[in-house]
């Protein structure tokens, strides 16, 4: 018998916000691949404070996954015993997950179907499904490759010195040049699929010879994560973003970039869980997992994930079984950064599985295009530029003209040029950046008559700009500062410049790497912040993955430069697989203490500048990974972190244990180094919701007391240290301060390690899960001067005429119809979430039968709406459209009512009502217009 009701694990249809964030200087950030806007003031805050986050992993309406009870079910009978009311859609049937993905047909009655199936004895557990997008990541340029290069199919290759920049960072080259390449290593990648033809991945599929030697579409191109999946053999990648993951991994050394993979030794699988664009399901990635799992993979990756916060979702729940059967699961931390603390990302808030933040790589990648341009009747002098959209140059030779000589110009071109402006059809127009976006420059120019438009920067290299809404703009591109300011002298001396372009697909190009002065070696301010609502540790540690150059498919050009967490975590998958072989080892725990203990935690830096503290635990993790001193050192420490946890469930003595596995005696000598205190709310005790990127820091230290500060540990022998901690003073409890630091431990043999530590100065449970300003009764009737992301408040009593019964999504009823639109904002991550349907009085018609009420947590209530409670919800906003149907499928009658959401605080006892948040909307009426 299941020990749960499936109503406990039912959730809303809900139409999820959006954001178009365009930032610029200091680092990139990872959100969805797009061309830049130009803005040259500082990167503006992406959120207010109170600004409700987007929801990352919506919920699939009527699509649940079922686990059945040991040997007391198969698909076969499952299907047979639902099939009035169910389909199943995707028989999970593995050794470490035995069940299934069902398809209920009829919505209206999802929660009285799912009731019975979820009582069914041989039933173990239920969950809904949830979507999880194609990760977002930016992609600052995709190189073209040369046609030789593309058409070759080339083998493994005999590797040189490595100086890839990432590698030198991680000292992956240091094991590298030390032939270690990872050979024999059987890495499962978890992705949109990888173009095995590229000639850097091996040009072959399938056969023990190729690079990519096992794996499987699971879905086919079509798919979007909720239409049929159309399986094949083939896991080829028609998106990008699995093809760069595997580059990063193992890309060889036959390719023009000199771009080299951290283990280029190992053999990849791929499991295709995304179409040619979409989202992905859990049924989906937990398939997938289990597939790369009996495939024999020695370790799995995967950089996909969605806001979560929760160890208990169901693709997680999959993770941690293999984790727990010896094979590691690396997944990226999330790209959230801008959204505050606690937004931890499904799966990689698994237990057991390693979640990787991002560092900035320490240069960052162009790939320019070469030109040459003239000073008067001289000599050709060559430049570098980057192409930017349009691009239709051809090999037009023009002049320059400028808007002005005033390279300091933040406005330059952003209003209308002056009547006196000569018909710039005849030249090619140079513009400074400044604080306007680049169409709005170009709208200005084209006015003129101009077709071809020059940006110079106003920070250190080149962009990418997409200027393609201007119509009558042909080509667009753009030079460094540098260059744009010598063309700017030359015309302000009275001398003409004449370029003489090359037409872009067809120019001469190099591969340029500018030191990031910025941020390079830095976290990426992008990377997703911890700890998990129930303050474990998270991430665990970073790699680089801002601006990473490497593979791409074939179609798009063959490389390309891309920023992520997304990044990180093949890097660091690869590192893991170069440790296996150096160390003869797989055990997942071991791996992580090692790759942990050996990192290098580094300054916070706001994205544009470094401070005198350590990055907090909750954004960096153990710090950068240090491959070399993770593969060869004989000093091992029994765990990756230590959680003090918050006030509630304060645990101030943790215990770790050293291990000498060298062949002399090592003494040891503890210390510590605090990171900065992180406040995760605004001094503001009116905002409810975390503060935003970067939040308000602090040089305000834990202090660390060591059972033994100094002690010798004999060869082969191990001791057990008891840290106590005592928790900065003179905190604000209520902002929730999340304390951070590191033990150091140093070595007479010269070694040096430390370990990541983390507590919460006030409680968790004390935070306010419903936010009651944006919580409340609208309309899905949208005036005019409204949107759907911000709708106008409906007033206590308004009447809504709502759809017949069963016809909500009818076209014919729109226009003549209105339903109830609730707005949901959880400030706080919730484990359950309740929205009771309460009548009123006055209800029913003659028609009509009125419902019985029942009693829960002490309000009477006639149910609930359709896909509630919710459990294990994030921190996120949601619009709820009510046709008036409940969670029974039955139909509330015409009447008043009122709808009373309810919020479980993190840590609270379902079974008693004071533990819940409350939010009650204004009274409304309801009737339903006569088919």
């Amino acid at each position: 018998m299941s020990c749960f009701s499936l109503r406990d694990f039912c959730a809303p249809i809900v139409q999820h916000n959006s954001r178009d964030l365009e930032v610029q200087k200091g680092p990139c950030l990872p959100f969805t691949a797009r061309l830049q806007t130009d803005y040259s003031a500082p990167p503006p805050q992406p959120w207010s404070a109170t600004k409700p986050v987007e929801e990352k992993a919506p919920i699939i309406p009527g699509l649940y996954i079922v686990e059945y009870e040991e040997g007391q079910m198969d698909t076969a009978t499952l299907s047979n015993e639902i099939a009035s009311d169910a389909h199943v859609k995707m028989n999970l049937d593995f050794e470490l997950f035995k069940g299934a993905s069902i398809q209920f047909h009829d919505s209206a009655h999802v929660e009285e179907t799912a009731a019975k199936i979820a009582e069914m004895p041989a039933i173990k557990r239920m969950w809904p499904q949830r979507l999880y997008r194609i990760p977002d990541y930016q992609v600052s340029w995709a190189g073209d490759m040369p046609d030789a290069q593309a058409k070759a199919v080339m083998r493994r290759q005999s590797d040189g010195n490595d100086t890839f920049t990432p590698h030198l960072m991680t000292q992956v080259n240091q094991l590298r040049n030390k032939g270690v390449v990872g050979k024999g290593i059987k890495v499962a990648v978890i992705d949109s699929g990888v173009d095995w033809k590229h000639p850097a991945l091996g040009g072959c599929f399938g056969r023990p010879e190729c690079l990519v030697s096992f794996g499987y579409d699971l879905v086919g191109d079509a798919y979007n994560g909720t239409n049929t999946a159309v399986p094949d053999n083939d896991p080829m990648d028609c998106g990008g973003h699995g093809t760069h993951v595997s580059g990063i991994i193992a890309a060889q050394t036959n390719n023009p970039f000199g771009i080299i993979g951290a283990a280029t030794g190992v053999t990849m699988g791929h499991y295709r869980v995304f179409g040619c664009e979409g989202s992905a399901s859990d049924d989906v990635l937990i398939q997938a997992y289990n597939m790369a799992y009996q495939d024999g993979a020695d370790l799995i990756t995967a950089s996909i994930g969605g806001s979560s916060g929760w160890p208990e979702q169901a693709w997680a729940v999959a993770v941690t079984r293999i984790v727990d059967k010896g094979v590691p699961c690396v997944i990226s931390a999330g790209n959230d950064g801008a959204t505050g603390m606690f937004f931890t990302s499904s799966a990689a808030d698994a237990r057991g599985a390693t979640a990787i933040a991002s560092f900035d790589n320490s240069v960052t990648p162009q790939l320019l295009s070469n030109a040459t341009y003239r000073v008067g009747g001289g000599q050709q002098v060559s430049f570098s530029y980057s192409a930017g959209s349009p691009a239709k140059w051809g090999n037009v030779t023009k002049q320059l003209w400028a808007v002005n000589f005033n390279t300091n110009d933040t406005q330059n071109a952003c209003d209308p040029l002056p009547a006196n402006t000569p018909d710039l059809s005849n030249f090619i127009v140079l513009i400074r950046r400044g604080t306007c976006p680049f169409t709005q420059k170009a709208t200005n120019v084209r006015a003129k008559g101009a077709k071809y438009v020059f940006f110079y920067n106003n920070v250190p290299g080149t962009l990418s700009i997409s200027v393609t809404a201007v119509d009558g703009i042909l080509g667009a591109a753009t030079v460094s500062a540098e260059i744009g300011k010598s063309w700017i002298a030359e015309l302000a001396a009275g001398r003409n410049v004449t370029l003489e372009m090359t037409d872009p697909l067809t120019a001469p190009k190099f591969l340029l790497s500018a030191p990031n002065s910025a941020t390079g070696g830095a976290p990426s301010t992008y990377t997703s912040w911890g700890p998990t609502f129930e303050g474990q540790v998270k991430p665990q540690v970073a790699a680089p993955g801002g601006n990473i150059l490497s593979t791409y498919p074939l179609a798009k050009g063959g490389y390309a430069v891309l920023s992520g967490t997304s990044m990180a975590c093949p890097l660091t998958a690869g590192v893991y697989a170069l440790i296996m072989s150096v160390r003869g080892i797989k055990d997942p725990k071991t791996l992580e203490n090692l790759v942990a203990s050996t990192a290098k935690p580094t300054l916070f830096n706001s994205g544009s500048t470094s401070a005198s503290y350590l990055a907090p635990v909750p954004q960096q993790g153990a710090g950068l990974i240090q491959a070399y001193d993770a593969a060869y050192t004989t000093t091992l420490l029994s765990v990756s972190s230590l959680a003090f946890n918050d006030t509630d469930n304060f645990a101030p003595v943790q215990n770790f244990t050293i291990s000498n596995k060298g062949s002399s005696s090592v003494t040891y000598t503890l210390s510590q180094r605090g990171a900065a205190t992180a406040f995760t709310f605004s001094s503001n005790a009116s905002n409810i919701t975390p503060e935003v990127f970067p939040n308000e820091l602090v040089a305000n230290y834990a202090n660390l007391k060591f059972s033994e500060e100094k002690l010798e540990v004999g060869p082969g022998g191990n001791a057990q240290i008891a840290v106590t901690v005592t928790p900065p003073s003179g905190l604000d409890a209520r902002r929730l301060p999340v304390y951070s630091g590191y033990v150091t431990i140093n070595g007479t043999d010269g070694s040096s390690f430390s370990l990541p530590y983390m507590g919460i100065a006030g409680s968790i449970h004390a935070q306010r899960t419903l936010d009651p300003q944006q919580t409340f009764l609208s309309s899905n009737q949208i005036p005019r001067n409204f949107t759907e992301d911000n709708p106008p408040r409906v007033p206590a009593g308004h009447q809504f005429d709502l759809p017949p019964q069963g016809q909500a999504n009818n076209t014919q009823y729109v226009l003549v119809s209105e339903m109830p639109r609730f707005s949901i904002n959880l400030a706080w991550g919730t484990p359950l979430l309740r929205a009771d349907v309460v009548a009123l009085g006055g209800n029913s018609t003659a028609a009509e039968q009125p419902l019985a009420e029942t009693e829960v947590l002490g309000l009477k209530t006639v149910g609930s709406l359709q896909y509630f409670p919710q459990r294990y919800q994030a921190r996120t906003r949601s619009f709820v459209r009510w046709d008036g149907i409940l969670d029974s499928g039955k139909y509330a009658p015409s009447g008043q009512y009122k709808i009373v959401f309810r919020a479980l605080r993190v840590f609270g006892n379902s079974e008693k009502q004071d533990e819940y948040d409350v939010v009650e909307t204004v009274p409304f009426k309801i009737r339903y217009i006569n088919k």
